[in-house]
């Protein structure tokens, strides 16, 4: 299904349809600020498992974020911030970030079984973040990588849509995306740190 979402202003009726193909055990495809993203509820394990079948990946291998509504959010998954690093995501979010933090006991262990950090994304876009305000927790997400050598995301959800409408449940058409994914941030050492330099820029914050 192709679902069309107002990004500025989302209805509440197209939102809620998402919510609940997402506690379904649904495969959703949404925007974000940065690229075209896929994922899931991270409470269902077949969710997470199709999702990685979908990736080509195993789930023990599997590097998914999250995505959560705001930064009290954060802390259900993580384990104590340092001030420091509280204060760069307090201005960085929501924005075109994943911030790498050490994994509090509530990640899922059908996301993170052995891992003991988690991605964490606030994206600046209403869309995502207003499907996990009505779900009430966190959706895996990961990047829509295309097969494309030239081409590294697609930013058409028309286009994404025929390549994907027999893989997942609802691709959701918020307009179009960017293609350069979002950059990434180690806070885990206790030192920040970007380990992938993309749309965001933490140095202009």
């Amino acid at each position: 299904m192709l679902l069309r979402i107002n990004p500025d202003n989302p209805q509440l009726n197209k939102i809620e349809q998402a919510v609940e193909c997402l506690r379904k055990g649904g495969l959703i495809i949404y925007p974000t600020d940065t690229v075209y993203g896929i994922g899931c509820d991270i409470h269902n394990q077949r969710a997470v498992e199709r999702l990685c079948q979908l990736k080509g990946i195993k789930p023990n291998k599997a590097q998914f974020a999250f995505i959560c509504h705001d930064l009290s959010h954060i802390s259900d998954y993580t384990r104590h911030l340092d001030t420091p690093v509280f204060k760069v995501m307090k201005k960085a979010l929501p924005g075109p970030y994943t911030f790498i933090l050490d994994a509090g006991n509530k990640v899922p262990k059908s996301v993170s079984p052995k891992k003991k950090t988690v991605g964490i994304r606030v994206p600046d876009n209403n869309i995502p973040r207003e499907i996990v305000r009505i779900l009430g927790n966190p959706i895996v997400t990961t990047s829509l990588k295309d097969d494309d050598d030239i081409v590294e995301y697609t930013t058409d959800p028309e286009l994404i849509y025929e390549r994907y409408e027999k893989l997942v449940d609802i691709v959701i058409d918020g307009g179009f995306g960017q293609n350069v994914a979002s950059t990434v941030v180690d806070c885990t050492g206790g030192d920040i740190e970007v380990i992938r330099q993309g749309l965001g820029d933490l140095e202009a914050l």
